[in-house]
């Protein structure tokens, strides 16, 4: 069988409650065997996020509440407690590889609400650049029963959305997919490659045998939803034993979620068709000119702007004459575009007071549309 990772760049892996915790105690040295495969991934050159559940489990131990469910402000102060112990710890496990962990807490709106969208993708991107292994959970000392994730499966798929990965790997207590729950059904059978989520295979799903987590397989099937429709191949796998990703690259059962296209054309999709148009830049024949080459949108090449906008806001890109070349993710809100419109990019300090971006709009941010062709 050959190895689902290897084509895969940028990857990250949702690691359940039930791998990390055993009766509210850590399983070191699984998290030890974890960090190890992440370091061997990071040594072939690709960028690892990851994305862990369990603090909620580690920080009711330490502040000694009840068994059972929590209240919603029971778990926020549960969360506070274990998240300093979980970032100790992966911390600790990456360090002994010669990697830096980058704890980043994230809420529903982090990945909602564009400005805080690309915000945190900065962020993340700056850290990968680096060579740190981010390391995400939400922020539930912060979110609401109504505006939370719920669980880190969703969590999971929304960063690599927004992060453009190539791979999700779901680890789990669940060796992936089957036609119906194995510990119910002598019949079941494993699910090992699945093209389309259809009805029928959403209807196989069923909840979750941890105490621990959140997610069931239902909340997987969501996941792979959201990654595989971002251009992100899905695999969801049993995590429990020692060097799960390693077990994964040699064969280990697992169900694979094909993606129907790369996260950059799912991406461009997105912003071409999927968004709001808030305003448009009008630019002149030489920044058209580095747009149809593949290049960002510099400021210098900006003629004139038009309606009120916020920075992450989607804006139509037009020629001089009117004609929609292109649409994009701004950098900037509208009077700060405004400012810096046809200057140079080295002069945006002086004029705004502050170091923003170089681009008006990254050519990540930017989709060709199709009146430009």
């Amino acid at each position: 069988m050959s190895d689902p990772l290897a084509r895969a760049r940028r990857i990250v892996v949702k690691i359940g409650s039930a791998l990390l915790v055993d009766f509210d105690r850590l399983r070191r040295d699984w998290l030890k065997s974890l960090c190890a495969d992440v370091a061997s991934l990071k040594r072939e050159g690709k960028e690892i996020i990851l994305v862990s559940s369990g603090a909620i489990a580690l920080g009711r131990r330490a502040l000694k509440l009840r068994d059972g469910a929590l209240r919603l402000e029971e778990s926020q102060a549960a969360a506070a407690a274990g998240q300093v112990r979980l970032a100790e710890a992966y911390a600790d496990g990456l360090a002994a590889e010669g990697f830096v962990a980058a704890q980043i807490l994230l809420t529903l709106g982090d990945t909602e609400e564009r400005r805080r969208y690309l915000n945190a993708r900065a962020t993340l991107r700056t850290l990968l650049a680096l060579g740190a292994v981010p390391v995400i959970n939400e922020n539930d000392t912060v979110a609401t029963a109504e505006i939370r994730f719920g669980d880190n499966d969703r969590l999971a798929a929304r960063v690599a959305s927004m992060m453009e990965a190539d791979c999700l790997v779901l680890l789990s207590d669940v060796d992936g997919l089957y036609t119906a729950d194995p510990t119910q059904d002598s019949r079941a059978r494993h699910i090992d490659e699945v093209a389309h989520i259809t009805p029928e295979i959403e209807a196989m799903a069923g909840g979750s045998n941890s105490g621990l987590g959140r997610g069931g397989m239902t909340s997987k099937l969501l996941a792979a939803k959201i990654a595989t429709a971002a251009g992100a191949e899905v695999l969801i796998a049993k995590g429990r034993n020692a060097n799960p990703l390693a077990a994964i690259r040699t064969g280990a059962l697992h169900t694979r979620f094909l993606a129907g296209s790369t996260p950059a054309a799912a991406r461009k999709r997105w912003i071409a068709g999927g968004l709001k148009i808030e305003g448009a830049l009008v630019i002149d024949a030489g920044a058209a000119r580095a747009l149809e080459d593949g290049k960002s949108l510099l400021p210098a090449g900006v003629r004139a702007v038009e309606g009120t906008f916020e920075r992450g806001d989607a804006v139509a890109v037009r020629d001089s004459e009117g004609r929609e070349l292109a649409r994009g993710l701004v950098a900037y809100h509208a009077a700060d575009a405004q400012r810096i419109a046809g200057r140079r990019s080295a002069e945006i300090e002086t004029i705004l007071g502050y170091r923003g971006r170089d681009e008006m709009i990254h050519r990540d941010d930017l989709a060709l549309t199709a009146s430009s062709k």
